[in-house]
C-alpha cells in the first residue's frame, strides 16, 4: 500500500513509462504513528461500530456517522487518489478510493469504513517495516564519533571530527570509538572492528596496522596516523552505499513498479467484467478490493535496502541496487591472482645472481629502481633490503610499464626489473633460468646486461581454497587471469581447484578475455585489487574490488571487500540470490493471491470485508517477507564492545 501523506509506493502512468526514472521515493517520509494517523485510524475505527450497532440513523439509506467517519479518516486516501488522477497516474490509492466510495453509494458503510481502516493501519505497519531500515542508516552516521582527540604541537587537543586533517596523529583511549582510518603509529591494542569487516573477534593492532573508522578500542591506547577522514573512511563508505540503496531503483524494482500499476488496470478491468456479468455492485467491489499489489512494489525496494545492509555488515560495500541484482545474477567468476587470491604482501624467497655475481649487490640495485614502486612484489623487495640494512638510494629518473616492469636510473646506470617482456623489448638476452621456485620471478638488468633473479612468494590466502569450493558448489564457474608465470599460475590453481588459468597476461589481456566472456553471454564477476585490473573490473558485468587494493580498483568496482577476505565474497552472493528469490517470491505471490482472490469474489465468493482483510493480510506477508533481510540494524545500532580476548593460559 502507497502513503496516504503524499508519496506513492507503486504507480503506473497512464500513458508510457520512460525508463530512465528520478530518484523514486519508494521508502517514505513519513514518522511512524504520527497523532494525525491515530487519529484517522481511532475514528475509522470507531465509525465502523457505531455504524454496525446503529447507534445513530435518522435517515433510512445514508449513515450521517458513516459519511462524516470515511470524510476524515478517509481524507488523505482520497486526496491521494485524486492527485493521481489530475497526474494520470493509476495507483492502489485510486483504486480503493473507487472501491470505498462504491461501497458507501450502496449503503455499506462498514464495509467502506473498515476498508479505510484495513488501508491506513496496513499503511502504518508498511511505514513501521521500512523504519526499520532508515533507523540503520541513522545508527550508522550517528555511531562514529563527532568529535577527534588529536596531538598537535606537543598537546592533546579535541576537534571536531572535520577539522581533523590527513597526517595528524588521533590518540584514541580503551572503550572508544576510533574516529577516523589510518595505521596505528604507536602502542598495542585489540580493536572490534565487526561493523567493518565483520569479523566476529577483536583484532590485535600493532604499529603499523591498519584501523577503521567505527571500529572500538578495547585494551591499550593507540596513536593513529590518519588517512581518511568522514565520508572517505571505510565506515563512511558503507554509510553511503546503505543510503544509496535507498534512493537507488534496480531493474527488479522497475519491473515491480510496472507490474504493480499493470495489476490495478487489471483488477479495475476485471471489476467492470463482473459487473457487466453478474450486476452484483458487492461481487464488483470485493473483486476491486481483493487486488492488491502494493506488497511487491514497497517490498522490492525494502528487500534491496536489507540486502545491501546486511552486506554492509559482513563487510561488503554494494554501490547500489543494480549491482545487487546483477551479483545475484552472477555465473562467471574471474580472479586475479596477487592480492586476490594471494595476501598481496610476498616475501623473497631465492636471489639467484647471474655468473656468481653478489646477492646482495643485486637485491640492493633492485630494491634502488623499485623504492617509489607501489607494487606488493616491489615493496617486498625494498623491505628486504632494508632489513638486511643495505645501501638503498633515490633512483635519478623512475619509469613504470603496465604489465612489464620498471625502468629507473640509479647510480648513472639504466636498471630494469620487471618480466621478460620488459628485458626482451629492451634487447636484453635472459638465459633459461631453473624454474625450481615456487614463487614470481622477478628479472634485473643494467646496462643492457642481465644480472639475475630474485624470486618472491606469495602466500595464498588461508580461506581461498574454501571460497572456492563454495564457489562451485554455488555453480558460479571461476577462471584465474594473472600475470605471473605459467607455472606459478598452475600450481596456485591446482591448489585452489580452479579449473581455468591463463598467465602471463598484461591488463589489455585481463580486458579482452573479460569482453569475450562478457559477450558470450556470460554474467561475469571479475574480482582484483591492483591499477592493472581496473580496465577489467569496468569491463565486466559486475567489479569487485578487495579491500586492501589500490584506490583507482575500488573506485573502479561495484563492490568492494573491505576485510579483503574471499570467504566475504561468497556470502555477498549468497545474500544477493537470497535478495532476488525474495523478490521474485513476492512477485509470484502476489499474482496467486491477486488472481485466486478476483475469481473468487468475482464467482460471489468473497464479501468486500474478507477481500480487504486478504488484501492487507497478503500486503504485510510480502512485506515481512522482504523485512527477513533487516537483521542488519541490529549490528549496526550503537551497542556496548565486544569482550576483550583472554590471554592465553600457560602450559603446567
Amino acid at each position: 500500500m502507497t502513503s496516504a501523506t503524499g508519496s506513492t509506493a507503486s504507480t503506473a502512468q497512464m500513458q508510457p513509462v520512460p525508463d530512465a526514472d528520478p530518484a523514486p521515493d519508494n521508502v517514505h517520509e513519513h514518522a511512524p504513528f504520527e497523532m494525525l494517523s491515530i487519529v484517522r485510524i481511532a475514528v475509522a475505527a470507531i465509525g465502523a461500530a457505531l455504524v454496525w450497532f446503529a447507534v445513530y440513523e435518522p435517515f433510512p439509506r445514508v449513515s450521517v456517522i458513516g459519511i462524516t467517519a470515511l470524510a476524515i479518516a478517509g481524507w488523505p486516501i482520497f486526496r491521494e487518489a485524486f492527485d493521481n488522477l489530475v497526474a494520470r497516474r493509476m495507483t492502489m490509492e485510486l483504486s480503493m478510493t473507487i472501491a470505498i466510495i462504491a461501497a458507501a453509494a450502496i449503503s455499506e458503510f462498514f464495509t467502506a469504513l473498515v476498508v479505510t481502516l484495513f488501508v491506513l493501519i496496513a499503511e502504518e505497519l508498511e511505514h513501521l517495516t521500512i523504519a526499520r531500515g532508515r533507523q540503520a542508516i541513522l545508527d550508522l552516521v550517528e555511531f562514529v564519533p563527532q568529535e577527534a582527540r588529536v596531538r598537535r604541537n606537543g598537546e592533546l587537543i579535541q576537534v571536531a571530527i572535520g577539522d581533523v586533517a590527513i597526517g595528524d596523529v588521533a590518540v584514541v583511549h580503551p572503550g572508544e570509538k576510533v574516529p577516523v582510518d589510518g595505521a596505528v603509529s604507536e602502542g598495542h591494542s585489540y580493536v572490534d572492528q565487526s561493523r567493518i569487516t565483520g569479523e566476529s573477534m577483536p583484532a590485535e593492532k600493532l604499529p603499523g596496522d591498519a584501523v577503521f573508522a567505527g571500529s572500538i578500542n578495547q585494551m591499550g591506547t593507540l596513536d593513529i596516523l590518519v588517512e581518511h577522514v568522514g565520508r572517505d573512511t571505510s565506515y563512511g563508505r558503507i554509510i553511503e552505499a546503505v543510503e544509496t540503496a535507498e534512493k537507488s531503483r534496480a531493474p527488479v524494482q522497475k519491473l515491480a513498479d510496472r507490474l504493480a500499476g499493470y495489476l490495478v488496470y487489471v483488477a479495475m478491468a476485471a471489476a467492470a467484467i463482473t459487473f457487466l456479468i453478474t450486476r452484483d455492485i458487492r461481487d464488483t467491489i470485493s473483486v476491486v478490493i481483493v487486488a492488491g499489489a502494493c506488497g511487491i512494489a514497497a517490498g522490492t525496494p525494502l528487500a534491496i535496502l536489507g540486502g545491501i545492509g546486511r552486506a554492509a555488515r559482513l563487510g561488503s560495500i554494494i554501490k547500489g541496487g543494480i549491482h545487487l541484482e546483477t551479483l545475484g545474477r552472477i555465473d562467471t567468476v574471474v580472479l586475479d591472482k596477487t592480492g586476490t587470491l594471494t595476501h598481496g604482501e610476498p616475501a623473497l624467497q631465492a636471489i639467484r645472481p647471474a655468473d656468481a655475481g653478489d646477492q646482495d649487490t643485486l637485491l640492493a640495485l633492485a630494491a634502488s629502481a623499485e623504492l617509489h614502486s607501489e607494487h606488493p612484489l616491489a615493496k617486498s623487495v625494498v623491505a628486504e633490503a632494508r632489513r638486511r640494512k643495505l645501501a638503498v638510494v633515490e633512483p635519478k629518473t623512475f619509469a613504470y610499464t603496465l604489465g612489464r616492469g620498471i625502468t629507473a636510473e640509479v647510480d648513472g646506470r639504466i636498471v630494469l626489473v620487471g618480466n621478460r617482456k620488459l628485458l626482451a623489448e629492451a634487447g636484453i638476452a635472459v638465459p633459461e633460468i631453473p624454474d625450481d621456485a615456487t614463487g614470481s620471478e622477478i628479472l634485473v638488468a643494467a646496462d643492457g646486461r642481465f644480472l639475475g633473479d630474485i624470486v618472491v612468494a606469495d602466500p595464498i590466502r588461508p580461506e581461498a581454497k574454501q571460497a572456492m569450493a563454495a564457489l562451485g558448489a554455488l555453480g558460479i564457474r571461476t577462471l584465474l587471469l594473472t600475470g605471473d608465470t605459467q607455472t606459478v599460475a598452475d600450481r596456485v590453481a591446482a591448489d585452489l581447484g580452479i579449473a581455468e588459468v591463463q598467465a602471463g597476461m598484461l591488463p589489455e589481456d585481463k580486458l579482452a578475455r573479460v569482453k569475450q566472456l562478457v559477450a558470450a553471454g556470460r554474467l561475469v564477476a571479475m574480482v582484483g585489487d591492483g591499477v592493472n585490473d581496473a580496465p577489467a573490473l569496468t569491463a565486466a558485468s559486475l567489479g569487485i574490488a578487495m579491500g586492501s587494493g589500490t584506490d583507482i580498483a575500488k573506485e573502479s568496482a561495484d563492490v568492494v571487500l573491505i576485510g579483503s577476505d574471499l570467504g566475504k565474497l561468497v556470502e555477498t552472493l549468497k545474500i544477493a540470490r537470497r535478495t532476488r528469490s525474495i523478490i521474485w517470491q513476492n512477485f509470484a505471490g502476489t499474482l496467486i493471491v491477486d488472481a485466486v482472490g478476483m475469481v473468487l469474489a468475482a464467482t460471489g465468493h468473497l464479501s468486500p470485508l474478507f477481500a480487504a482483510f486478504i488484501h492487507v493480510g497478503s500486503e504485510l506477508a510480502f512485506l515481512s517477507n522482504s523485512a527477513r533481510l533487516l537483521s542488519f540494524g541490529e549490528r549496526f545500532s550503537a551497542g556496548s564492545p565486544a569482550p576483550a580476548p583472554q590471554a592465553p593460559a600457560r602450559e603446567a
